[in-house]
């Protein structure tokens, strides 16, 4: 898939949002993606991860073992990278502000995963999973997203393999531009709430 064939599955699910939204990060941005709707129909999330995986080198990919991802937004990439590579999928989440393996899933020692997200912005989230699953005694051989909106600039500390680059700006709070400020904010997400700009 070239990126133009990306986009245009973002745009075809109208998972491509435009207005002023808050991101996970706490960042500000004009543009928002979101993912679940793309991956709602679960051929596209086939299409994607496949393609995603296609893309990733053979040595990575012959080594990984079991694909996890951060609750709630890589759950459904994440099990779409689990069938595309052929091995299991599973997932972590924060029952109490950090992450952890849970629902009876865990990690044999030394075994190879690729960590597996919808959208990495500042990689806060996939180093917190990262670390969950080494912890464990797993080893996280590599990370893969759908969309990288670092701009390249994020570092996790193992190999990343976006399926695609976006470079959308972002803002801190106290740092908005105007034409951005004079827009109610949403905060997006599984909840949708305005929030006061």
């Amino acid at each position: 898939m070239q990126e133009e064939e990306i986009l245009a599955e973002f745009r075809a699910s109208q998972a491509l949002l435009e207005g002023h939204f808050i991101l996970s990060s706490g960042l500000h941005s004009a543009h928002y993606l979101q993912c679940a709707r793309v991956l709602m129909d679960p051929m596209r999330a086939s299409r994607l991860a496949s393609a995603l995986a296609s893309r990733m080198p053979r040595d990575i990919r012959s080594q990984v073992e079991l694909v996890i991802s951060p609750a709630m937004g890589g759950l459904i990439i994440g099990h779409e990278m689990g069938r595309a590579l052929g091995v299991e999928a599973m997932f972590v989440e924060r029952p109490t502000g950090t992450f952890e393996l849970r629902r009876g899933f865990a990690v044999k020692p030394g075994q190879k995963v690729l960590l597996m997200e919808d959208v990495v912005t500042t990689g806060l989230s996939s180093r917190e999973a990262i670390a969950a699953v080494n912890a464990e005694g797993g080893e996280v051989i590599a990370a893969g997203a759908l969309v990288d909106r670092s701009a390249g600039e994020v570092s996790l500390g193992v190999p990343f393999f976006p399926l695609i680059s976006l470079n959308f700006p972002t803002y801190a709070s106290d740092a908005l531009p105007p034409e951005l400020a004079a827009i109610p904010v949403v905060k997006p997400g599984s909840r949708k709430e305005a929030l006061a700009a």
